[in-house]
């Protein structure tokens, strides 16, 4: 693998990612341990790409920078935790950001890999709008959407701070309620931008989505 392309990955690390909707070697698991896991993966078979990432909430924060050093990138990847990248998630924002960052015109073929679960509600620019910029810049996006709709174990929130309560011991608590995954909004997304659209309910289907992007 690896085409010497410039690559960049955004995740999204807002609240509803810690949602237990994935099951990872016969166990419960939040989203974000899924997509971070494969997310890994795909980095380490990439080995000749320039790559950076973004993280993002209400906020893009860049994990990252475009780099080789793929080692570096994946400590930081490890590093980054629900909390850090404030409150909801802005997916138009996101996607602008990480067009900003792929500026080398010179690169054989310039991509975003986006990997969210799917609500955009907050940011100052809509997704469509994003993706009709990046279609313009000629990037391709390939946008993952991950999660399911049922019911499964999700954070309590502390309804004054909006953030995640945890016991004394650190951990976070849990209990069922209805998880949603809003593939509507991102199939559109892709729709505007030429991108493809994959969804994954399951870490192999999730992996299969990394390979198929590898082999485009």
């Amino acid at each position: 693998a690896g085409l010497g392309i410039e690559l960049m990955a955004g995740l999204s690390f807002y609240n509803s990612m810690l949602g237990k909707d994935f099951h990872v070697g016969g166990q419960e698991a939040p989203r974000l341990d899924a997509g971070r896991e494969v997310t890994r993966k795909f980095i380490e078979a990439r080995r000749n790409d320039r790559i950076g990432m973004i993280a993002f909430g209400t906020q893009p924060y860049v994990v990252s920078p475009m780099t080789l050093d793929h080692d570096w990138l994946l400590q930081n990847l490890e590093r980054v935790r629900i909390g850090l990248v404030e409150g909801s998630t802005a997916i138009g924002s996101a996607m602008a950001a990480a067009g900003n960052r792929l500026n080398d015109k010179h690169s054989k073929s310039r991509a975003i890999v986006l990997l969210t679960d799917g609500d955009n509600n907050a940011g100052k620019i809509p997704p469509n709008t994003a993706a009709e910029a990046l279609k313009a810049l000629h990037i391709n996006l390939y946008a993952i959407g991950i999660g399911t709709n049922g019911i499964a174990p999700y954070p309590v929130m502390d309804p004054r701070t909006g953030q995640v309560v945890t016991n004394v011991s650190g951990n976070v608590l849990y209990r069922n309620e209805r998880v949603e995954f809003n593939e509507a909004g991102l199939k559109t997304v892709a729709q505007i931008s030429g991108a493809h659209f994959f969804g994954a309910a399951e870490p192999k289907s999730l992996e299969q989505n990394y390979r198929d992007i590898d082999n485009m």
